[in-house]
């Protein structure tokens, strides 16, 4: 048993509590792996606030990280102490129908087959004060130490630095993916992006190293225009400035309506209005963002009766263990810079104040470090 620090949501809606807790060995099939960095995504602050389907609190979230194989359980032969590695909030077990799909980057032993609160034999790796803590994802990378299932970490090369690639666990990757995989963004066409988060602006990276010859990226915050135009967005607008929907602006924009859209924000009306955006007839417009458990979304059926193609991208598409490995490589080969995302750099102890920085929208991405 190993003692380290966690940051644990005891109950939802309350601010994260840094707690020493105990981490057990890993059993059979599983690694236990020591978090050297994690990213602060909005997916971890819907878990804690109660907003994120089959959570069990108290808890400890946390998926975008990057760590260093502390041991291993019985049978594990993917990876070995001292592997760098980047945990996986979509495993890939290699043996579902899912898995063994080409064109699938799906899993049955992911979340949304069943929970992943407690590890597969059922009990928790974690307590504290005497209580089971529940994993998140399996995952739990807002903890120092933490035991993932094998199907769910990714070797990745020695010469990766972790405090930058624990990005590519999660939001990074969702975004770039987005437009890379899911809508396969075509050279010379036009974009928009809703949502300039760290995933949205992933996605606005993606479509400009797909080519993509007009970019429009939209949020109501312009405070978040410079970087988006940074990384390569040709036009930002707010809804705010306008009195016509922003879908109508869109068209207005460009004819017809952009080739591809993207909503990064998980809300209803706004996946309606990125879904509107896009051309008539050959549009392609991508889910990106998580909506709160429970809600549901009214449309208009002759958006999707013209010709419009409306599809959802989990993890941006990518078979994760075997591709997050090669996006890593990617990385160091400067294929792409995911460092502009990181804004702020915190302790574990000050987790709350990054999830601050985040509501404000001050932060695009913070990384924590134990």
């Amino acid at each position: 048993v190993i003692r380290c620090r966690a940051a644990v949501a005891w109950a939802a809606g309350k601010p994260l509590s840094v707690e020493e807790v105990e981490v057990a060995p890993p059993k059979a099939g599983e690694v236990r792996v020591k978090i050297v960095a994690t990213g602060i995504c909005h997916t971890d602050e819907h878990a804690f606030e109660g907003s994120f389907p089959n959570v069990d609190f108290p808890v400890i979230p946390g998926h975008e990280g990057a760590g260093i194989v502390e041991s291993i359980g019985e049978g594990v032969t993917y990876v070995k102490p001292g592997d760098k590695v980047i945990p996986l909030c979509l495993p890939q077990c290699g043996e579902c129908s899912f898995c063994l799909n080409p064109e699938s980057n799906y899993c049955v032993k992911s979340h949304l087959a069943s929970p992943q609160n407690l590890m597969p034999d059922k009990p928790s790796r974690f307590t504290c004060k005497g209580k089971q803590i529940n994993h998140f994802l399996w995952l739990s990378t807002f903890a120092e130490y933490t035991v993932i299932p094998e199907c769910a970490v990714a070797k990745i090369d020695a010469a990766a630095p972790l405090d930058k690639v624990c990005l590519l666990g999660c939001g990074f990757s969702t975004g770039y993916g987005a437009a890379i995989n899911t809508a396969k963004v075509k050279p010379g066409s036009t974009c928009a992006v809703f949502g300039l988060g760290g995933v949205g602006l992933s996605a606005v990276m993606g479509c400009k190293v797909a080519g993509a010859s007009r970019i429009i990226a939209v949020d109501i915050n312009k405070g978040k225009f410079a970087k988006a135009k940074e990384l390569g967005a040709t036009d930002c607008i707010s809804p705010q400035d306008f009195k016509k929907p922003i879908q109508d602006v869109i068209t207005e924009m460009t004819g017809h309506g952009v080739d591809y859209s993207f909503e990064v924000i998980g809300n209803p009306d706004t996946m309606i209005s990125a879904l509107a955006s896009c051309n008539v007839n050959t549009g392609v417009c991508v889910m990106v963002g998580l909506v709160s458990s429970g809600k549901v979304i009214a449309i208009d059926p002759m958006l999707l009766l013209s010709g419009r193609t409306w599809k959802g991208t989990l993890l941006g598409g990518w078979k994760t263990r075997d591709e997050i490995p090669k996006l890593v490589s990617s990385y160091l080969e400067k294929k792409f810079n995911s460092d502009l995302l990181i804004t702020h750099t915190l302790p574990i102890t000050k987790v709350n104040e990054g999830f601050d920085l985040l509501r404000a929208g001050k932060s695009i991405r913070t990384i924590l470090h134990f």
